[in-house]
């Protein structure tokens, strides 16, 4: 690629002297082989009282929680209400930050208070656009958990708001903001694994939670969970705590195995090496073993066509998804390229350096008589390959957070809350948000329509 640089200049750059390597904002290893140490840089901004945020939580479940909890860990934040469907985590949000919170079922409640600066909406996926979308007209900034859609207009209509009102809109998908994202984008564009060759990316997961089975607390009743709100748009049903409580089973009000998983490795992968998205995807797969009237697969693989861009030769991308894993469970996340590889986690790249053999003299020679053989070794003389004898295994390093590192989630919702401030920008903005979204959502049409779908990765469209 004309403007993709060489693994020659990322080993220059990873023979840097301590001197240069000390002033950049991640501390680069040589190629020793050793672990060494991922750390982030740049300096916090001290807070005054002028730069107090005043948070508001719309969905109270398991991930909003999680958000809330991270964003309170940045100094200068507080918590102001609490909008939730189910009572109990109403009085969960008081139990957890104290009964001064202001909770309702309502959250145009939350919206129309004027001591709230920045809302995180963590609701099912088929409210994600009309809450979003709301709090922006309404003055609020929006940190809206992934996938930010969960129908493909619906990115554009997200779009449009926030460009319209000026508001500040960032998209949950925390794994953008962590060091392995950053360390691993840094690696590829200093030339560290080549040109890409593929993406392999799986996720197998080992229990019942991870298969979205979770808990139906035993108050759950008509009186205590808002039902009919719950709902919204999607078709209307009798009363079933278990769909709203495990949401993510039906294509009514989520995004399956897609939106929850796909959409954190494709926002990775964008970031990593610069790219709008793919432009083809064809996926296949089944229920396999979930078989409690979810409506979405628990097995799925889905693979993707990417093309050429100034950052990227055309590569494939294979997304697997299990929820039946037989040995424990687990996942990775892995660039291939024709000079070696990268494994991407939050807190660590492991990086491995590689040449291809271009010589002949394994198997294959043993169809020629030694006279041919020694002639077609001759051929290779003098020119400038690689052979088994030489650097076949330039080595392995591995950069790894150190013990105190917060994370990726902290570090996510600090840079929402800076963005709030004015004091950056935000790392994920919805139309990086719908390429993400996007890309993801191409699998359960390529599913549920059993053929392949093509996708526009400028426009944001399918074709």
């Amino acid at each position: 690629m004309k403007d993709h640089k060489s693994r020659r200049t990322f080993l220059r750059k990873a023979t840097l002297g301590t001197a240069a390597m000390a002033s950049a904002p991640y501390i680069l290893a040589s190629p020793s082989g050793k672990a060494v140490i991922l750390r982030r840089d740049y300096p916090l901004h001290t807070y005054s009282a002028n730069d107090k945020v005043n948070l508001g939580l719309i969905g109270a479940g398991i991930q909003g929680i999680y958000d809330t909890r991270n964003a309170l860990k940045v100094p200068g934040v507080e918590l102001v209400a609490v909008c939730d469907l189910y009572t109990g985590r109403l009085d969960r949000a008081k139990e957890d930050w104290g009964d001064h919170i202001f909770t309702t079922r309502d959250y145009r409640e939350l919206l129309n208070r004027k001591d709230i600066d920045a809302v995180i909406v963590a609701t099912p996926d088929h409210w994600h656009k009309t809450i979003t979308i709301d709090a922006l007209k309404a003055g609020k900034a929006v940190y809206c958990e992934k996938p930010m859609v969960q129908q493909f207009a619906e990115g554009h209509e997200i779009i449009q708001a926030q460009k319209q009102t000026g508001v500040v809109c960032q998209v949950g998908s925390h794994g953008m903001s962590s060091l392995g994202n950053e360390k691993a984008k840094e690696l590829y564009a200093d030339g560290a694994i080549g040109e890409l060759v593929m993406l392999d990316m799986y996720n197998d997961r080992y229990s019942s939670e991870g298969a979205w089975q979770y808990p139906i607390p035993p108050d759950a009743s008509p009186e205590t969970v808002d039902f009919d709100t719950f709902l919204g748009r999607a078709p209307k049903v009798p009363y079933d705590p278990t769909r709203f409580f495990r949401w993510r089973n039906y294509t009514d009000y989520g995004t399956g195995v897609a939106g929850d998983l796909f959409v954190h490795a494709f926002s990775t992968l964008h970031h990593v090496i610069d790219s709008k998205g793919p432009v083809k995807a064809q996926s296949t797969g089944g229920l396999r073993y979930w078989k409690d009237g979810r409506d979405v697969p628990d097995v799925t693989i889905t693979l993707y066509d990417y093309p050429e861009t100034k950052t990227h030769p055309a590569f494939n991308a294979s997304f697997r998804i299990n929820f039946i894993a037989g040995s424990g469970g687990g996942g990775g996340f892995r660039l291939v390229g024709t000079e070696g590889s990268m494994e991407v986690g939050s807190n660590s790249v492991r990086l491995v350096r590689s040449k291809l053999d271009m010589v002949p003299g394994g198997y294959s020679m043993v169809a020629y008589t030694k006279a041919t053989q020694e002639k077609i070794l001759e051929s290779y003389a003098g020119k400038d390959l690689v052979s088994r004898e030489a650097l076949l295994n330039l080595g392995e390093t591995v950069f790894e957070a150190p013990r105190d590192y917060q994370g990726a989630h902290y570090d996510h919702l600090r840079n929402f809350i800076e963005a709030v401030r004015g004091n950056r920008e935000v790392v994920q903005d919805p139309t990086f948000g719908l390429r993400a979204a996007g890309a993801a959502l191409l699998a359960n049409e390529s599913y549920f329509q059993d053929k392949p779908v093509h996708w526009d990765p400028e426009a944001m469209k399918l074709i």
